[in-house]
């Protein structure tokens, strides 16, 4: 464990995602993902995360050189994907590791200039946001706005505890669908039933959030500047092989980007740049280095 703070302190689950059809799984997460990119860029991330020994040892697999946190847990957040016969998808939640508060920080990382708070299943202490007054502290809110039914199966619900989460935050990075419930579920009461239903929630959180960027997958991003926009920043062509973690990547890009000094707005479209290339390949070190962003784009001018 490294005792200077890191460039880029990351909390939340890393996650078991299973494979269709029994055939294993794979490790996901956006902190995953997130600090791949983020090492890949030239940072030194560090991540605060739990689960078993079993996603231990693949985290430190996947994440060679990065130090991790890793608070015990008896299983791992785990997610499968369930189709149904028209081919709409449900998440399941099969397993939770330990939510995760500020003494799982060590006491050196609480220095850290920027740190992502990434939940994925509602896990990460909301007060998190206020234990890093000098540092500026983003948020990937899906996780706190997944619910999910006695199975297991996940659907979207309200933001609880926004007064206490939204005025430290200094960035929001979210997709409109993290508000939506899935496809064919009946409405549900505090979410939004429509895309711009939530992007009406978005803009309000933006008054509160001096920077929120919605992902548009291959579309780019929409940026909100204190309160103002929605600005749109459109995203490069790529050879799409997998798109899983893409939102994960852009925001640890985006962070980096700003963390350097950059404006929102080309920030924005670093971050879009990387996301692209991402999706040529697969797993978490799926993001380019500055090497391959450069060759790929030097001859564009935007």
């Amino acid at each position: 464990m490294i005792q200077t703070p890191p460039d880029l302190l990351l909390i939340g689950h890393a996650s078991r995602d299973l494979l269709p059809g029994g055939d294993g799984w794979r490790l996901g997460g956006t902190v995953t993902y997130a600090a791949a990119t983020a090492a890949r860029l030239g940072l030194r991330p560090a991540v605060v995360t739990s689960g078993p020994a079993d996603l231990a040892a693949a985290l430190e697999a996947a994440l060679p050189g990065v130090p991790l946190v890793v608070v015990p847990a008896r299983e791992a957040t785990t997610f499968e994907n369930v189709y149904d016969a028209h081919g709409a998808r449900r998440q399941v939640l099969r397993g939770r590791a330990t939510p995760l508060g500020i003494a799982d920080v060590p006491e050196a990382w609480r220095g850290a200039p920027v740190v992502l708070l990434a939940p994925l299943a509602r896990a990460v202490d909301v007060a998190l946001a206020g234990a890093f007054p000098a540092a500026m502290v983003a948020a990937t809110p899906q996780g706190w706005l997944r619910r999910w039914d006695a199975e297991g199966h996940v659907h979207a619900g309200p933001l609880e505890r926004a007064d206490e989460l939204l005025p430290h935050l200094g960035v929001l990075i979210l997709s409109r669908e993290d508000l939506l419930p899935p496809a064919g579920m009946s409405p549900i009461a505090g979410v939004p039933a429509t895309s711009d239903e939530a992007a009406e929630i978005i803009a309000a959180w933006a008054r509160s959030v001096p920077l929120v960027a919605v992902t548009l997958g291959a579309a780019g991003a929409l940026l909100y500047e204190r309160g103002r926009g929605p600005e749109a920043y459109p995203g490069y062509p790529a050879r799409e092989l997998d798109p899983t973690g893409a939102g994960d990547v852009f925001a640890a890009a985006l962070l980096v980007a700003l963390a350097e000094g950059r404006d929102p707005g080309a920030a924005a479209d670093f971050a879009n740049r990387v996301a692209a290339l991402s999706v040529e390949r697969e797993g978490p070190a799926s993001a380019p280095t500055r090497a391959e962003l450069a060759a790929r784009y030097a001859a564009d001018s935007r």
